[in-house]
């Protein structure tokens, strides 16, 4: 559908162009310095700061529980009904887009980005810690029981499957649909001139791209820091390499390095190749441990995961009367607060990467087949971790001690363990690779007005920024300084359920407005 209208907005619109630089004025200055002046807080009163924001973080979970686990369900709801709807049929682009990349290449790329470098870690931590009873149990289901071990694996579905995509996914289709189908730019604001108008442009716009700034560069450096930690984790476990603050600095340096590397070839020559390389080496990892722990064992799980996650996901999704008040908020709620707060990033880099794909694909392979492959994951890992932990095999069956081991614990006990854990630590890093390059692409397309062609020196500032963030604040705050950073970012999970609730009713009504004239162009 074409519209005769110019936009409101193009892409660059209100940039500056300053010592060879193309950025939005004010949306980067402001970032930046709002950046600098978190860092700071966080860096000189680490205490504090991890006080403070903790304890907001803890406001709005206790307070708006109800309002994330409301959010969380009409997300999915709307996804699930945008699919089996008309609108399904509508082209991100025009009736004569076609897809860029791949399927293969863009579910890799959209799964990397969204979701990967979690799945290694709580994928085997998260069941055991929910069967032995680490922090509370979901719906107080017995610890250590049949029971216990079923609400369990389904509790951990539910936190990785259809709730969280949705959220992606709601972002994602509201961005590329405005960007593509409308002629604006490829940032948060555009999606709200259904209701804001003109005032896109002003300081409604600006807030809006500035948070998802923040929330964006606050997330990947937290990763960032932490996963150096147990990537360090891992490679003391394994090979006895000291687990110092040398070593996770230096870990962050080697990531960052690398890239630096993609963000400067780009999505084609940077992401995209390291995102197929996550595929490869993951399917790989799946494969063989899928094959050691017993094919039969895979299959018996695998019907016992996708049965747990049917029969829990009603109640789990329910917020009245809650009696495992530790375990909700806990994780939940928590989960939900974290996965909106990295929905600008994980949206936007979705968006950019579909255009040519129609609203029912896209929902599709953003919802659907992530939900399926987290499925078959979560029973080949978290099944496996479950029986060693039931059986009373090795360090899973006293629950708990290190979530940077469990993976690695869990490997111990297969053959090959030297190679597949190796390999699953390499497998970490290249997440925290394409994490760090989509989010700096991300984080460039917002700062410079929806422009998807500024100058290569913008991105290697972003990539190079979430590196310095992370390394000065592991080694001047540590885990307290990192902890703070987290806790800021989950909390803008709570002003950003309104903003997602806000692009889901502006998305609606676009997909309305162009079905209607898509009938009307077929009429005429």
């Amino acid at each position: 559908m074409k519209h005769d209208d110019a936009p409101i907005l193009s892409p660059g619109q209100d940039n500056a162009q300053v010592l060879g630089m193309d950025f939005h004025h004010p949306v980067f200055p402001l970032s930046a310095l709002a950046i600098l002046a978190f860092i700071l807080y966080a860096l000189i009163y680490p205490d504090a700061a991890n006080s403070h924001l903790t304890a907001a973080r803890g406001w709005s979970i206790e307070y708006f529980d109800w309002l994330f686990m409301i959010a969380g369900n009409l997300f999915v709801l709307l996804c699930l009904a945008l699919i089996a709807m008309p609108v399904g049929r509508i082209r991100l682009g025009g009736s004569q887009a076609r897809p860029e990349y791949s399927t293969t290449s863009w579910f890799a790329m959209l799964f990397a980005a969204g979701m990967g470098i979690g799945l290694m870690f709580w994928s085997v931590a998260e069941p055991v810690a929910y069967y032995t009873d680490w922090y509370g149990t979901p719906l107080n289901a017995e610890a250590r029981t049949p029971a216990g071990a079923s609400a369990a694996i389904g509790a951990t579905m539910f936190h990785w499957g259809l709730h969280p995509w949705a959220i992606y996914g709601v972002v994602g289709l509201s961005l590329a649909f405005f960007a593509y189908n409308r002629g604006l730019p490829l940032t948060l604001r555009s999606a709200f001139t259904p209701i804001l108008g003109e005032r896109v442009r002003g300081w409604f716009g600006h807030v809006i791209d500035i948070v998802a700034v923040l929330a964006t560069i606050f997330g990947l450096a937290t990763s960032l820091g932490f996963g150096a930690s147990q990537a360090a984790g891992g490679l003391n476990y394994l090979f006895g390499v000291p687990n110092t603050i040398g070593t996770q600095l230096a870990i962050i340096v080697v990531v960052t390095a690398v890239a630096l590397f993609s963000v400067w070839r780009g999505i084609d020559g940077g992401v995209k190749l390291f995102s197929n390389i996550n595929m490869v080496i993951a399917l790989g990892l799946l494969t063989f441990v899928l094959v050691t722990g017993g094919v039969l064992l895979f299959v018996n799980n695998l019907w016992s995961t996708a049965l747990a996650y049917a029969s829990h996901i009603v109640p789990l999704s329910n917020w009245f009367g809650r009696d495992d008040t530790t375990w909700y908020h806990g994780w939940t709620v928590f989960y939900w607060a974290w996965w909106i707060s990295w929905s600008p990033f994980v949206g936007m880099f979705i968006a950019r990467v579909s255009r040519g794909r129609t609203v029912r694909e896209f929902l599709i392979a953003v919802l659907v087949v992530p939900t399926l492959v987290t499925l078959v994951w979560m029973s080949v890992f978290g099944g496996t971790a479950l029986d060693q932990s039931a059986a009373g095999v090795g360090a899973l069956a006293d629950g708990i001690s290190d979530v940077s081991l469990a993976m690695f614990q869990m490997l111990e006990h297969l053959p090959l363990t030297t190679l597949t854990s190796s390999l699953a630590i390499l497998l970490v890093l290249i997440f925290f690779i394409t994490s760090s390059d989509s989010g700096s692409l991300v984080i460039d397309n917002i700062t410079a007005g929806g422009k998807t062609d500024a100058p290569r020196g913008q991105r290697v500032f972003w990539a190079v920024l979430e590196g310095v963030i992370a390394g000065i604040l592991l080694y001047g705050g540590g885990s307290t300084a990192l902890g703070a950073l987290q806790a800021g970012a989950v909390a803008t999970g709570l002003p950003f359920t309104l903003v997602l609730l806000g692009m889901a009713f502006c998305l609606v009504k676009g997909l309305r407005e162009e079905q209607r004239g898509l009938a009307a162009a077929k009429l005429a």
